[in-house]
């Protein structure tokens, strides 16, 4: 039996099970897609993430991860009326498939026994151990003594586990060839809501001009997309000669209070999966610090699973506290984001 299950070989999950496995514990980490699989993502490394991964691996991030311009200078957010906000800050600007990768093989290092192409498709759990059974090149039935569930909100464990859903906000970006009068070195935030029903933005990867909209309500995509390129023609002199590829993707509804789901018995939740999300979707950090809290509550009191939970939320106190001052900020400056501001 493993000491514990990790779902999800994200950077939350990665960091969990490398931790785990540093402090001598048995882990299997299971992917559902094949590595180095695709993530759609700004791939923004901020200040703050790259320092994190200097804590936990004990190492740079490696440039062969990063794409151009592999230099990320802040970024910039755009008011309800307009108004640029710049946020400089030393980044990293990354393919999310090759960063994650990169983390995965860590973890292995460590000792972590990793299985791609391998999705989590049921857990049950009693008094004494956790049983996940497991599809894709190693279906098989596998227990462990905690499991911790980091697959983001597209999986299904936490709703079974948990017996709800978590709303959801419906991201659409595209990669574009062509030019445009803005910084390929910063990230763009925009959060008029004639744009979107809560952000849109603009960054650059290989030379790829990148645009996208997150709505409430995938029906309404296409009139915000169409709105956001309209207005970056006419402000930013856009000019597209060829749209190379679309993504969609979910990301969770944070709400006010930004409410985190600890755990439910002997399984647990760290990252987007949680709740973990800071503004303009930047859920690497607060995912990768939120499985060091949670692993250091899980390591103190490993033989004695009824004091983990409160141990994890004592301890991630600071960072959900860190997370709604974010979020009151962002709605500090525009109206789609009224409701996340407090005093």
């Amino acid at each position: 039996m493993n000491d514990v299950i990790v779902i999800g070989a994200g950077p939350t999950g990665c960091t969990a099970s490398k931790l785990l496995a540093d402090s001598g514990y048995s882990v299997l980490l299971l992917e559902r897609m094949r590595l180095p699989r695709y993530k759609s993502c700004s791939g923004c490394l901020i200040k703050k993430t790259m320092d994190l991964v200097r804590q936990y691996y004990h190492t740079e991030v490696p440039l062969d991860v990063a794409c151009q311009p592999a230099e990320n200078k802040g970024m910039v957010f755009i008011d309800d009326n307009g108004k640029e906000y710049v946020f400089p800050q030393p980044g990293l600007n990354v393919w999310r498939s090759h960063f994650d990768y990169w983390l995965a093989q860590k973890a292995v290092e460590s000792g972590v026994t990793l299985w791609d192409n391998s999705p989590a498709i049921s857990c049950e759990q009693d008094e004494e151990k956790t049983v996940v059974k497991i599809g894709g090149e190693h279906e098989s039935t596998e227990s462990a003594k905690y499991v911790i569930d980091c697959e983001g909100v597209t999986g299904s464990i936490k709703r079974t586990v948990l017996g709800c859903s978590t709303k959801h906000i419906y991201t659409y970006q595209t990669f574009n060839e062509g030019s445009i009068d803005l910084d390929y070195q910063y990230f763009y935030a925009f959060l008029q809501p004639e744009f979107s029903e809560y952000d849109a933005w603009f960054n650059v990867k290989d030379n790829q001009l990148v645009m996208g909209v997150a709505v409430k309500n995938a029906k309404n995509t296409a009139k915000y997309y169409d709105a956001f390129v309209r207005y970056m023609k006419k402000q930013y002199n856009l000019s597209i000669i060829k749209q190379t590829k679309e993504d969609r993707w979910l990301m969770p509804h944070v709400r006010p209070g930004c409410q985190i789901d600890y755990a439910k018995g002997r399984v647990f939740f760290a990252g987007e999966t949680a709740g973990w999300l800071n503004p303009m979707g930047e859920g690497i950090s607060c995912g990768m610090e939120s499985a060091f809290h949670l692993v250091q509550a899980l390591i103190e009191n490993f033989n004695n699973p009824t004091f983990i939970e409160s141990e994890y939320r004592k301890k991630a106190s600071s960072l959900h506290e860190y997370m709604m001052k974010q979020w009151s900020f962002t709605g500090s400056m525009t109206k789609t984001f009224t409701e996340m501001h407090y005093v």
